[in-house]
C-alpha cells in the first residue's frame, strides 16, 4: 500500500511539559487509526500537527504530493453568518450536488432536523457540530483526520457515521485518523490502534478491543518484571536490615543500589476504584409510570394546528428494585422529559407516577449542576465540606479514608487535589461530579450522557465502580458501549410508547430503519432539496407496511405482566441466567473430563458421555423457559 504521509522523531513542548519526544509514525493508504489515551496526554495536538495544523519543535511530517487533507476540529469552526446550505454545498449549483449519492446520503444522516437555508449561527451547539461534520464529508479527501466526530450524535447518527467511513473508500484506499472516546465505533471502523501516553505514540493491532487485550498482556508482561524487580529490592532491604554498622562501604554501595531499583519503579495511574458505597434502603416499590401522558404547548402555532404536541402518550413503567435499564431514543424523542418524570421535575398531563416511599434519587446530569457553588473551591476542600471520613465496606473488611485518599483513589493526583474546581479538565469535573452525587448515598441513580469528556481507560474504570453499584439504575447514552455494559435491559422511546428491545441497541437501529419512529423536526426546518429521506425522517401511516403496522402496534400495548407477577417473571429470568451460566460452566468442566480420561476405558467413557448430555438437555429446558418468560415480560 502506498504511503500517504508521515511523521519523523516529533519533538513538541508546551511551557509547562513535554508532550511528545522522538516519535516516529506513518500512515498508508488504507489504514483506518483510532487514537486512543487519557484526556490531556495530546490526542488531538497529535492530530493537529500531523494534518498540518501545528508545526512541531523538532523533527517533521512529511506528506506526499497531492495528497489532500482535511480535518475536522473539536471546536466550531463554522461561518456563523453563512446558511446551512452555504457551509454545507458552497455555491454549488443545486443539481450538480444533488446528483450526487454521497452528497445525498450525509445531508440525509446528519442534517435530516437541520434547517437547510437555517442560519448557522441560530442552530444549537449539537446541530452547528453536525453541520460542520457534514461539511467535511461531502469533499474529496485522502486522508480524513477526525477529532470526537461522535460528539452531538445519538445512537443512530454513530451508527451511520460507521457506515460511511467504512464504505468511504475502496478497502485499500484512503485513510482516516480518528479520536473518540466511542469505543464500539471504534470497533466498528478502526484495524488499528494507536495508544498515546508519556510523550510517546504506542501502536496496536486492530480495534479497541484488540486493543485492550494486548494491553492486558503487555500490563501483565510489566507485572512479572516489575514482581521480580520488587523482589530484588526487597532481598536489598533486607541486606541493609542485617548489614553491621560499622562496615560502611558495602551497605554504601548496596543502599546505591536499592536506590536504584527505586528509582525505575514506573508512575501509578490512578483508575477509579471506588468498592462499594452504603446505600439507602429501597423497599419494593420504586416508581411506578401508570398511563402517563406529557403534553407541551406550542409556541406560536399556526392557525388550525394543535395547539399541544404529546411527547409521551399513555406510558406504562414499573421500575423494579435493583433493575439497569438503559434508555434509547433520537434527540427529541422524550427521553429527558421521560427522567424528569420519575425524579418529579415534570407532571404528566395525565396518568400518575407514584414512588416508594424510601426512594433517594440522585441524578448525574449534563450541566454540571452539583459543581456550581464550589467553583472556587479546592477539590479536597469540597470533598471534606461532605464528611470528615468515609467508611468503605462492612465488619472486618471495613476501610476509613479521608477525603484526599478518596479522591487520589477517583483517579485525582496530589497536585490536582489544591487545584481550584475551575481548573479542572471536563473529564476531572466529571469524576468530581459522580463521586459528590454518590456520597449522598442515592438508591436510584439516573446518569444523562455520563460518558462526556472522559477518556476510555476512566470510562472502563467508572463502568467498573457502576458493576458493583447495588442500587436501581436508569442510563440515557449515545455510548453504545456503555449502555451494554453497565445495563441488562434497553428500551426505546417511539413515538411517544415505550417498546422494551430484548436485541438491544441492534433491534433499535433496525426499527428506526424501518420506519416505525419519526424523528422530531426542528421548527422551520426543511428538507434539503434532491436529498434522500433519512431513515428516521417522518413517514405517512399509509405509507407503513402491515408487518411495520403490527410491530408498531407492539409498542403501543402495555406489558401483558404488571406489578407483583412481573416481578416474579423478572425475577425468575435472572434465576434461569444463573442456572445457564453454571450449567455452561459444567459442560465445560465435563468437556476437559472427557479429554483427559483414559480413551480405553469405554464404560468411563460412556458414563461421561451421559453426564454430558444430562447437563445439555437441562439447557435445552431452561432456554425453553427463558424464551416463554421473555415474551411475557415483552407483551
Amino acid at each position: 500500500m502506498a504511503h500517504l504521509l508521515g511523521a519523523e522523531r516529533l519533538h513538541l513542548e508546551f511551557p509547562t511539559r513535554i508532550v511528545f519526544d522522538e516519535v516516529t509514525l506513518g500512515i498508508d493508504e488504507g489504514d483506518r487509526i483510532g487514537i486512543v489515551g487519557r484526556n490531556g496526554d495530546g490526542k488531538s495536538t497529535l492530530l493537529k500537527l500531523l494534518a498540518g495544523r501545528l508545526e512541531p519543535d523538532g523533527g517533521r511530517v512529511t506528506v506526499r504530493r497531492d495528497v489532500r487533507i482535511g480535518m475536522l476540529d473539536q471546536a466550531d469552526t463554522v461561518d456563523a453568518d453563512a446558511t446551512v446550505a452555504e457551509a454545507v454545498v458552497g455555491g454549488i449549483e443545486e443539481h450538480v450536488w444533488a446528483g450526487d449519492a454521497k452528497v445525498r446520503d450525509v445531508i440525509a444522516g446528519l442534517l435530516a432536523d437541520v434547517p437547510w437555508q437555517g442560519r448557522v449561527g441560530d442552530l444549537s451547539g449539537g446541530q452547528r457540530r453536525r453541520v460542520g461534520l457534514a461539511a467535511l464529508l461531502v469533499g474529496e479527501w485522502d486522508v480524513l483526520f477526525l477529532d470526537e466526530p461522535t460528539n452531538h450524535l445519538d445512537v443512530e447518527g454513530i451508527a451511520w457515521l460507521a457506515r460511511h467511513v467504512k464504505g468511504r473508500w475502496a478497502a485499500s484506499d484512503g485513510a482516516v485518523v480518528v479520536v473518540t472516546h466511542d469505543r464500539w465505533f471504534l470497533d466498528e471502523v478502526c484495524t488499528a490502534t494507536w495508544e498515546v501516553h508519556d510523550r510517546i505514540v504506542e501502536p496496536f493491532e486492530g480495534g479497541y478491543a484488540a486493543y485492550v487485550l494486548q494491553r492486558v498482556e503487555r500490563d501483565r508482561m510489566a507485572a512479572a518484571s516489575e514482581a521480580k524487580r520488587r523482589n530484588l529490592m526487597r532481598k536489598e532491604l533486607a541486606w541493609l536490615r542485617r548489614g553491621a554498622p560499622a562496615r560502611t562501604s558495602k551497605p554504601k554501595f548496596r543502599i546505591e543500589a536499592a536506590n536504584q531499583l527505586i528509582e525505575d519503579e514506573p508512575p501509578v495511574r490512578n483508575p477509579v476504584e471506588l468498592n462499594r458505597l452504603a446505600v439507602s434502603r429501597l423497599g419494593k416499590d420504586v416508581v411506578d409510570l401508570l398511563g402517563v401522558t406529557v403534553e407541551y404547548p406550542v409556541r406560536d402555532a399556526a392557525s388550525g394546528a394543535p395547539s399541544t404536541r404529546t411527547v409521551l402518550h399513555e406510558l406504562e413503567w414499573r421500575i423494579a428494585p435493583g433493575e439497569r435499564t438503559g434508555i434509547l431514543g433520537v434527540n427529541g424523542a422524550g427521553k429527558s422529559t421521560l427522567l424528569k418524570l420519575v425524579t418529579g421535575e415534570v407532571q404528566p398531563t395525565t396518568g400518575r407516577v407514584k414512588r416508594g416511599t424510601t426512594v433517594k434519587i440522585a441524578v448525574l446530569s449534563q450541566e454540571l449542576a452539583e459543581l456550581a457553588e464550589w467553583t472556587d473551591e479546592r477539590v479536597s476542600a469540597v470533598v471534606a465540606a461532605q464528611k470528615t471520613s468515609y467508611v468503605f465496606g462492612s465488619g472486618s473488611k471495613a476501610v476509613e479514608l479521608t477525603p484526599g485518599q478518596l479522591l487520589e483513589r477517583l483517579g485525582f493526583t496530589n497536585q490536582q487535589l489544591a487545584t481550584p474546581v475551575r481548573d479542572l479538565s471536563g473529564g476531572q469535573k466529571r469524576r468530581l461530579q459522580l463521586l459528590l452525587i454518590l456520597l449522598q448515598e442515592p438508591n436510584v441513580l439516573i446518569l444523562d450522557e455520563p460518558t462526556n469528556d472522559l477518556d476510555t481507560d476512566m470510562l472502563a474504570a467508572i463502568e467498573d465502580l457502576l458493576d458493583a453499584w447495588p442500587g436501581t439504575l436508569l442510563v440515557v447514552s449515545h455510548d453504545r458501549y456503555l449502555v451494554e455494559r453497565v445495563t441488562d435491559r434497553q428500551v426505546a422511546i417511539l413515538d411517544g410508547h415505550l417498546r422494551d428491545l430484548p436485541r438491544g441497541v441492534d433491534q433499535y437501529l433496525e426499527l428506526r430503519a424501518a420506519g416505525l419512529d419519526t424523528r422530531p423536526a426542528a421548527p422551520g426546518a426543511t428538507r434539503p432539496p434532491g436529498s434522500s429521506a433519512s431513515p428516521g425522517a417522518p413517514r405517512p401511516p399509509e405509507a407503513t407496511d402491515g408487518r411495520a403496522a403490527a410491530e408498531g402496534s407492539v409498542s403501543r400495548s402495555s406489558p401483558a405482566l404488571t406489578g407483583a407477577d412481573r416481578r416474579a417473571a423478572e425475577k425468575e429470568l435472572s434465576s434461569i441466567d444463573r442456572r445457564l451460566e453454571k450449567l455452561q460452566s459444567q459442560i465445560a468442566e465435563q468437556h476437559e473430563k472427557l479429554a483427559r480420561h483414559d480413551q480405553s476405558d469405554y464404560v468411563g467413557l460412556g458414563t461421561l458421555g451421559d453426564e454430558l448430555r444430562t447437563f445439555e438437555d437441562s439447557v435445552a429446558e431452561l432456554e425453553t423457559r427463558w424464551l416463554e418468560v421473555s415474551e411475557q415480560l415483552e407483551g
